[in-house]
């Protein structure tokens, strides 16, 4: 009897490790890159100036979508946008939002403007300052290139994205939201 308690247990002990092995197979880091990698070819050719951006806009069948917080997409965003949070992001909501594959999907994000830290705060870690004057130049963490990335994973191809670099004060963009006057 105690050498089947002991095969068990064993067997108990082997079959815990070897579940803690397995990937979970929702969460796959080659997967992951191997759509970065396809979607990072896929977005050069994709990436706007402050013109081409509004005129598309105008467009019909066009949606400029808005993936910040709800906080801060209802105080200030670009005018006509829609709001989706990053991290609401799932098959179901975005079709909500966003029907058919076919549709201009038109982003941008915080770190396209420059001087409005409380609406539009940049996206970039910044290391520590070495006294000795080492240290890395910081690590820019746009939204755009997640937000980019699903969109392409969940099957929008049609994703458009703003290449520069604003004032919230240019007037070739227009603002709408509770902090606008």
């Amino acid at each position: 009897m105690r050498k089947i308690n002991l095969i068990l247990v064993l067997f108990a002990f082997y079959a815990i490790a070897a579940c803690a092995q397995e990937k979970s197979p929702f969460v796959s880091f080659e997967d992951y890159e191997k759509l970065m990698a396809e979607a990072k070819e896929h977005r050069q050719a994709r990436l706007l100036s402050i013109e081409d951006f509004t005129e598309l806009a105008k467009q019909e069948n066009v949606v400029i979508l808005d993936a910040r917080s709800n906080t801060m997409y209802s105080s200030k965003h670009v005018k006509g946008a829609v709001n989706l949070n990053f991290s609401d992001f799932t098959q179901e909501t975005l079709a909500e939002i966003i029907p058919s594959f076919d549709t201009k999907i038109l982003i941008y994000c915080n770190n396209n403007f420059i001087d409005d830290i409380e609406y539009f705060p940049t996206k970039i870690s910044m290391p520590k300052i070495d006294i000795k004057g080492g240290g890395d130049k910081g690590i820019t963490l746009a939204l755009n290139i997640p937000t980019y990335l699903n969109l392409y994973g969940y099957g929008y191809k049609n994703v458009y994205e703003l290449n520069e670099i604003l004032s919230v004060n240019d007037t070739r963009i227009e603002f709408e939201g509770t902090s606008v006057e």
